[in-house]
């Protein structure tokens, strides 16, 4: 049973029980058409509707998208409970997202924990809410608050939900408070559906729609869901609740849906993989040395997630200090940290140049040296200052995890990590195992990424970081067009027109293009069809959504294009290796045979994603 029921007096409780997300699939709205019902036939004074588990419910059952809708849809379920003259109150503790929010919106009251978690990210995933959260929620918060939540997708806590009126009361117990409400006043609560429409100015859309292509670009979900909540202004509920249905059922079956499913998905599927038994060690204490720029991201990750970490200067430690400064203050400024969380990350940092400092370090990070000498003489001053179970990793992108293993004493012991700058911000962590890298060093790694956040991803140093091989051959591609003629700031712009957040040659100041430049689309093809080429060497068994989180999470591939190997599914092996013999017939620079695994993709007429050893 994924909704269960019992009375107690003129109480009824009706508990979402679908673990381990309460995910609203049909069965579980069809319990719910069920218990509006019982609670009628009963003539209870009051429901009191609950999440079992870690919450409420964190939004529909995703897999059921690429599926026919299936009654009772939960548009008509959640007017039933709106209208009942039974009221509802939902008691809501940790995640009431999407649909979950939405079943908030039309109870007749609404009680969270301080902590609980509520928001309506339908545009994360390509679609708007479907069950009346555009037309419900600016009745009862007001337009402004519905525009900066609806088309973000962002999500509050319940202290502040109920400062802007999504929720009417606070408790550490909720169902407890629910039954304590006076009758009286939950009769003369009003549905929020029977809510006037709240208003704001023109500007406001405008407003809403310049931070929408900026913050989520060539994405077609936040502009319908801004046009619904210009609708609510204007049109009857039941209207506006059709206009949002039929929209959100246009999107879900979009190309841009299908693709941020898959890297939702992805990043959920992201772990240790099943032979990985070896015992973790997380680390507590983490050594850094490098280039200071660098070093300073990955110290600033590390410090919020609560670790030690002792920078080990190379130079003068003011250059450490300054950066540590600035990342603090940006982090302050953008209210992602406040001040005695500043004060924690600064209590638990020391910069020394001195490596005796972190002798008591079991995890130590050499962060983007120049070359293979300077990151083997860093591994050598290390391994002398530290204890022998210590794990040694390095972070330079380029550089080869068995090469720098060979002037070690203990080569088990070194990985390679690769934190995309900047290291703070990014959510990608690429663990590089080494030929003689040891298993309790890679489950370390594992349990290093569960604790920064970061969505790890696996790679053998024997075919090289999934990032490097992104990386290496964008970068050749962008040469080669630069050497045709193009100039830095068109492959920057056709980049970002592309969906990328940046371009590989980026300028800082635009000019007029030359005549007969090269056009935006055919830069942009170039380059995606060489990053497109330079990882088909590593497919394989599940690898195709490993290239996609890394394309995604860690060189700003688009999103809402679902990662390299999903689009490049989207074109078809037989096109790739068609433009790709094209290029390569042109010879120069641009000559490269296609990988023998697109070649194979296409005689078999198979995805790359598909593709197997």
């Amino acid at each position: 049973m994924t909704v269960t029921r019992r009375k107690d007096g003129t109480i009824g409780y009706v508990e979402l029980a679908n673990p381990p997300v309460n995910a609203i699939n049909r069965e579980m709205r069809q319990g719910l058409l069920d218990a509006v019902q019982w609670a009628e036939a009963e003539a209870l004074e009051r429901v009191i509707l609950s999440g079992a588990g870690r919450g409420f419910a964190a939004g529909a059952d995703a897999r059921e998208f690429d599926r026919a809708p299936e009654p009772p849809h939960l548009p008509e379920v959640l007017r039933r409970i709106e209208l009942s003259p039974v009221p509802w109150i939902a008691a809501v503790h940790g995640a009431a997202l999407g649909g979950g929010a939405e079943i908030l919106l039309a109870c007749r009251y609404r009680i969270a924990r301080p902590d609980a978690t509520l928001g309506l990210p339908e545009v994360t995933l390509g679609v708007v809410p479907g069950a009346g959260g555009t037309q419900r929620l600016p009745r009862l918060v007001g337009m402004p608050a519905a525009l900066d939540l609806i088309p973000t997708g962002r999500a509050i806590s319940g202290d502040a939900a109920l400062r802007i009126g999504l929720v009417d009361a606070l408790a550490d117990d909720p169902v407890a408070l629910a039954s304590a409400v006076p009758s009286k006043r939950l009769k003369l609560a009003l549905p929020v559906g029977q809510r006037p429409a709240s208003t704001a100015p023109e500007v406001a859309f405008t407003d809403a729609r310049n931070a929408a292509e900026k913050s989520m670009s060539g994405q077609i979900a936040p502009r319908r869901a801004i046009e619904l909540l210009e609708l609510a202004q204007t049109q009857p509920l039941d209207a506006g609740l059709r206009h949002e249905r039929e929209t959100f059922l246009a999107l879900r079956q979009s190309d841009q849906a299908r693709a941020l499913r898959h890297v939702f998905f992805a990043e959920r599927a992201a772990r240790a993989p099943a032979w990985l038994t070896a015992t973790a060690q997380p680390p507590r204490h983490v050594a850094i040395t490098g280039d200071a720029t660098v070093v300073a991201g990955i110290a600033c990750a590390m410090l919020k997630a609560g670790f030690r970490v002792t920078i080990l200067a190379t130079g003068a430690a003011e250059r450490e200090h300054a950066q540590i400064d600035r990342i603090i203050a940006d982090s302050l400024s953008r209210e992602s940290l406040d001040t005695d969380g500043a004060d924690q990350m600064r209590a638990r940092l020391a910069i020394s140049e001195d490596f005796g400092a972190a002798g008591a370090a079991d995890l130590a990070v050499e962060a983007a040296f120049a070359d293979l000498q300077a990151t083997r003489a860093a591994m050598e001053r290390l391994q002398a200052a530290l204890p022998g179970h210590t794990i040694l990793a390095t972070t330079t992108p380029g550089l080869d995890v068995d090469q720098i293993a060979r002037g070690l004493d203990e080569p088990s012991r070194l990985l390679g990590l690769r934190l995309p700058a900047p290291a703070h911000l990014t959510r990608l962590l690429e663990i590089v195992r080494g030929a003689a890298t040891s298993d309790a060093a890679l489950a370390t790694a594992f349990a290093l990424a569960r604790t920064l956040r970061k969505v790890p991803v696996l790679s053998d140093a024997g075919v090289g970081p999934i990032g490097d091989r992104i990386l290496a051959r964008r970068d050749e591609a962008a040469d080669t067009l630069l050497s045709l003629g193009a100039r830095p700031q068109e492959v920057h712009a056709a980049m970002v027109a592309f969906g990328f957040p940046a371009g590989p040659a980026a300028a800082d100041t635009p000019r007029d293009p030359l005549a007969g430049a090269i056009p935006a689309a055919e830069i942009s093809r170039r380059l995606v069809l060489a990053m497109i080429d330079g990882v088909a060497g590593v497919l394989g068994a599940g690898r195709g959504a490993d290239i996609d989180l890394v394309s995604v999470l860690g060189h700003g591939f688009p999103r809402w294009r679902g990662g390299l190997i999903h689009y490049a599914d989207t074109l078809g092996a037989g096109r790739i290796l068609a433009e790709l013999q094209e290029l390569a017939s042109q010879g120069g620079a641009a000559a490269r045979t296609p990988d023998p695994v697109i070649e194979d993709c296409a005689r078999r007429g198979i995805p790359l994603s598909e593709w197997r050893r």
